[in-house]
């Protein structure tokens, strides 16, 4: 199928990217040259694909011209003609691809995250399936070659964690991890079930971009810390130092505690840094709020009180609600090998849907 492209809006995009490429070598504003600096970095797979479909055009253009020249001889139009349908065929495969580029793109996607995973209802059986989603991320972290850290954890009496936060550090973890937002469910006999009976329990997992200083400002005379010992196997540092830090960002009252069991000044950093997540996620959820539109074309609500998938051991599925997609391979899912193919499919299908938004549009 062919996709036309407006050559206006192209242009516009090429004109962009110069502008914003000369901007950066203007500026040595810190904050105006990290905004230029992103939003160069998402323009340049745009450019690069518009230059592609561009030479790929010039070359049909240079062909039709040698096809419809009499001075050619009958062997050269031929070949002409020839050359011509298999550039047409990249013609439309390059105007595909350039169409997802042009996709609206959620700035965040190339960041970074803080990763929330909360045991909920199910008591020690919902603590022990939040460790296990805690250890699929991380291993599926580890495949991507991302950094994690945890930045706070709670156990639970049985194992696993009643609530574990951290941070994972790559470029493109938000863009792929922000479909994990919501309530996981899982159906099976639990280890702590004497009678065989299949239990239903349930964990919450929230994926918040990292923040910048350049997103989220914050004013020391807004925030409280607080310093107390830290909890967990640590040793005698841990039962004698208080290295443990909480803020409380007075304005909203939301308060994020960190213990790495070890620094004080480490913690209040990371502290600092995960209070800057939480509001940079609340003003972006007032912003997806006032753009009602743009939150329909996306997959599922986002919404942490939404089901999204369940984890059902005796059948060995799992099934995303989202998009009624069933795998029959749940180990190879909670060990993180087989995660990407549900991340997969549920950013095809969002694709799927703006592009369906964007036709309608038009």
């Amino acid at each position: 199928m062919t996709v036309d492209l407006p050559n206006d809006r192209l242009d516009a995009v090429l004109e962009r990217f110069a502008a914003v490429e000369h901007a950066l070598g203007a500026t040595t504003d810190g904050s105006a040259l990290a905004k230029l600096g992103r939003e160069r970095a998402d323009l340049a797979p745009v450019v690069e694909a518009i230059d592609a479909l561009r030479a790929i055009e010039a070359e049909i253009a240079d062909l039709d011209q040698i096809a419809a020249d009499p001075a050619s001889d009958a062997d050269m139009r031929a070949f002409a003609a020839a050359e011509r349908e298999e550039a047409a065929a990249r013609r439309d495969a390059a105007a595909s691809a350039l169409q997802l580029e042009l996709l609206p793109k959620d700035e965040a996607d190339a960041r970074g995250v803080i990763l929330e995973v909360r045991a909920g209802t199910g008591g020690d059986e919902a603590a022990l399936f939040a460790g296990d989603l805690f250890r699929m991320y991380q291993r599926y972290a580890d495949a991507c070659g991302w950094k994690v850290e945890v930045l706070s954890a709670s156990e639970g009496a049985m194992g696993g964690y009643k609530e574990i936060v951290a941070e994972i550090a790559g470029a493109g973890a938000y863009g792929r991890l922000k479909f994990e937002s919501g309530v996981h469910r899982v159906q099976r006999v639990p280890a702590t079930e004497g009678s065989g009976r299949i239990h239903t329990s349930a964990a919450t997992v929230a994926v918040l971009p990292e923040a910048e200083e350049v997103d989220v400002a914050l004013d020391d005379s807004e925030l409280r810390f607080d310093v107390f010992r830290a909890q967990g196997a640590g040793g005698q540092h841990v039962n004698k130092t208080e290295s443990a830090v909480r803020v409380t960002h007075l304005p909203t009252g939301i308060a994020v505690a960190v213990q790495d069991e070890r620094s004080q000044h480490r913690n209040r950093a990371r502290a600092i840094a995960l209070l800057r997540a939480k509001l940079y996620d609340i003003e972006r959820e007032r912003v997806d709020v006032a753009r009602a539109d743009a939150r329909r074309v996306q997959v599922g609500s986002g919404d942490r009180s939404e089901r999204i998938r369940t984890y059902n051991f005796p059948q060995g599925r799992v099934t995303d609600h989202r998009i009624n997609l069933t795998l029959y391979k749940l180990d190879d899912v909670i060990a993180g090998e087989a995660l990407g193919e549900l991340i997969d499919a549920l950013a095809a299908e969002q694709r799927a849907r703006l592009l369906a938004a964007e036709d309608a549009a038009a």
